[in-house]
């Protein structure tokens, strides 16, 4: 499992660094890569979900116990993160991007890793988990952003924009052609899932390319509690939930494996736009993804053992 894990994490450990060093060496222009973001994150991420369930032999995939062992480990968290506010010694629009950072989930590196370690089942279930979780943790920060950011937020537009984001919409629209035996007509489904399996290679590119590692240091203690919930407290209650639920292989790993991602760079964009500590969320963020390249391996390898014995 461990080895399975770290084979899957290299090519993307390669793209992240890739995408980084092209940054920084200036090869594309600074403007290429918020179009390139806003072209995976519009484009080629909601076909490949709407692709991937759509085309699934979803008979085979706990659904309903897998949203709900999501669902129910997200909440668990957002509730425990609250209630320790008084205890993380930061002012409140940063406690929004400790709460980021705890719960948010990169979206480009689990469908990766899920569809390297599992193929076009893998695929599938990346799609379930982010049609649970997405709107899940969206509305979860919208009320945290709304209680402790530094400006208002006008909560019906919020909601709105969950109800219209692109990759909720997607997984709706591939749960809804699955439920009714639609599928896409063959002359095109082929550049369908084309389209789909580009958002990998360049969304991770775009990961890379979106690091920030000024000031990790400087904010060691929120670094430390966001990292520590999404990389320990978060996995621990959903394979707890898992036991209760009955969830087993592939549907356990690839659950595991979502809730122990790093934290999105679009985080820093939602910190910047809605009062929270922008900066902060930018270390958060690039320190995660270090750490997941060895915390994820250990982490799952080592519940997934737990769950058998």
């Amino acid at each position: 499992m461990t080895w399975s894990v770290i084979f899957a994490l290299t090519p993307v450990a390669a793209l992240v660094a890739l995408g980084q060093l092209l940054r920084r060496s200036e090869f594309l222009a600074p403007t290429f890569w918020p179009q390139a973001e806003r072209l995976c994150y519009y484009v080629l991420l909601p076909a490949l979900f709407a692709h991937g369930l759509a085309e699934a032999h979803l008979q085979s995939i706990p659904v309903l116990p897998l949203a709900g062992v999501l669902i129910f480990s997200t909440v668990v968290v957002a509730i425990i993160l609250v209630l320790v506010r008084p205890l993380v010694r930061v002012d409140g629009a940063s406690f929004t991007s400790v709460f980021q950072g705890a719960v948010r989930f990169n979206n480009y590196v689990g469908v990766t890793l899920a569809a390297g370690l599992f193929g076009a089942k893998g695929v599938a279930l990346a799609a379930v988990c982010n049609a649970a979780i997405v709107p899940t943790v969206n509305l979860l920060c919208v009320l945290v952003f709304a209680r402790y950011g530094s400006s208002q937020c006008k909560g019906t537009a919020l909601l709105r924009q969950i109800a219209t984001n692109p990759l909720v919409v997607a997984c709706l629209v591939g749960i809804s052609m699955q439920m009714f035996g639609v599928t896409f007509p063959r002359i095109i489904e082929p550049a369908i899932g084309a389209i789909g399996a580009a958002s990998m290679p360049l969304g991770l590119l775009c990961v890379g390319a979106a690091l920030n590692f000024e000031g990790t240091k400087q904010w060691a203690e929120p670094v430390a509690v966001a990292s520590v919930v999404k990389f320990l407290v978060m996995p621990v209650l959903t394979l707890a939930a898992a036991r209760i639920l009955h969830l087993s292989d592939p549907a356990l790993t690839v659950a595991l494996l979502f809730q122990a991602l790093p934290t999105a760079s679009s985080s820093y964009i939602m910190a910047r736009q809605l009062g929270g500590d922008a900066p902060l969320m930018a270390g958060i963020t690039a320190a995660q993804t270090v750490i997941a390249a060895g915390a994820m391996p250990v982490v799952l390898a080592t519940l997934v053992a737990v769950q058998v014995i």
